[in-house]
């Protein structure tokens, strides 16, 4: 990947994946089957610096661009999609927000407490009723002298319900001084009165993830909790996304990848009529398209970063990107199970907990049907 990589991008691809090899392949598989999210892990993975990759240092971050971001989080996925969601969604959803639209004393006072490990921060935008379509939020908040009073629900928002989750941003209806409807962005920090985030458990996939849903009832925050002007709400929300695809992206390659080596390992190893299965051309021409669909989804992924970190357009390719690695996380999951046959449904072997983690993909941040949608906008159509 010289075209896009240079030493630094090297370095931190060796680190973190040294790291995840050490510190969460021995526990992944213990940490899905009790469902639990690891705050000592969480901490380890902010003491290599993965939290505040792209913040700039003058907020306690590590001023790397994009690409090294994204490199960190496939490599997390490769070995565990869990940890790498925790990393991706505090990346991207948590941080964004607050570093793009904050005021300075907005940043100031919570981005060097939420670039160390220490603290996690959630992104409160899906609802019940409110999924594929963000801007159907019923959560609102109406002001009360100097205060929004915030009332409604938020469901599946990752990071928001752990011990060391500080706040969330939410998106919320609002009213104009004309009187008109809106959408905008208000802070909400964990311990306000009226608040309160419940962990969601029975997960099909990331179980070591944390996952809430919210709950506002006569929730009072400061007006200064406004990130943003009134009415921005649904742009903030929606521009943090772009850049979320690319995580989500790289969490779908990551996994291709981890699923692709264990398939052509185990293909190498297991032996039927008298020779290692990975010498039959149905097993070999798989393993050679995984192979070829994987090293495409990386030149797309990469590129969308490249992109990015040029500050030119990158909408259409990050939705690309998301669709595409996302997709073929599918399909390269799934033929490392057919591979492994039997052996792979069993939770003794990670590839059926990788099987599991990547049916979210298609669905999180954007599902693969929204993401078309973009694409073909950006196409004029």
């Amino acid at each position: 990947m010289d075209i896009f990589c240079n030493e630094e991008h090297d370095l931190i691809r060796q680190t973190v994946r040294d790291f995840a090899e050490q510190e969460i392949r021995p526990v992944a598989r213990e940490l899905d089957e009790k469902e639990e999210f690891s705050v000592s892990l969480t901490k380890k993975m902010g003491e290599i610096g993965l939290f505040g990759m792209v913040v700039n240092e003058q907020y306690n971050g590590e001023g790397f661009d994009t690409l090294s971001y994204i490199i960190a989080v496939e490599e997390l996925a490769r070995i565990d999609s869990s940890q790498a969601a925790t990393v991706a969604a505090h990346n991207s959803l948590g941080i964004g927000p607050i570093y793009h639209y904050g005021s300075e004393k907005q940043k100031k006072k919570y981005l060097p407490m939420l670039t160390t490990g220490e603290y996690l921060w959630g992104f409160g935008l899906t609802e019940p009723n409110a999924g594929s379509d963000s801007r159907a939020t019923r959560t609102s908040a109406r002001l009360d002298g100097d205060e929004w009073v915030i009332n409604g629900s938020k469901i599946f928002i990752t990071n928001a319900a752990t011990s060391i989750t500080l706040g969330t941003t939410v998106q919320v209806k609002t009213r104009d001084r004309s009187g008109r409807k809106n959408l905008s962005a208000i802070i909400v920090e964990q311990d306000t009165p009226g608040f309160k985030a419940e962990e969601m458990k029975h997960k099909m996939m990331w179980r070591s993830s944390n996952t809430a849903q919210l709950f506002f009832d006569h929730c009072r925050v400061p007006a200064e909790n406004l990130l943003g002007k009134v009415g921005m709400g649904s742009g903030i929300m929606l521009s943090t996304l772009d850049s979320g695809r690319l995580s989500i992206a790289a969490m779908g390659l990551g996994l291709a990848q981890g699923a692709f080596e264990m398939a052509l390992k185990y293909a190498g190893q297991r032996k039927q009529f008298g020779k290692v299965i990975a010498k039959f051309q149905g097993v070999s021409f798989k393993l050679a398209e995984m192979a070829t669909k994987i090293e495409a989804a990386r030149n797309m992924l990469y590129k969308a970063c490249w992109l990015k970190d040029k500050k030119r357009p990158f909408a259409r390719e990050a939705a690309m990107s998301k669709l595409f690695c996302s997709e073929i996380a599918k399909e390269v999951a799934d033929h490392a199970v057919q591979i492994h046959g039997g052996y792979g449904l069993m939770k003794e072997y990670d590839i059926e907990r990788f099987y599991r983690d990547q049916r979210l993909l298609q669905i999180g941040e954007g599902t693969s049907e929204i993401q078309k949608i973009v694409i073909m906008r950006h196409l004029g159509l």
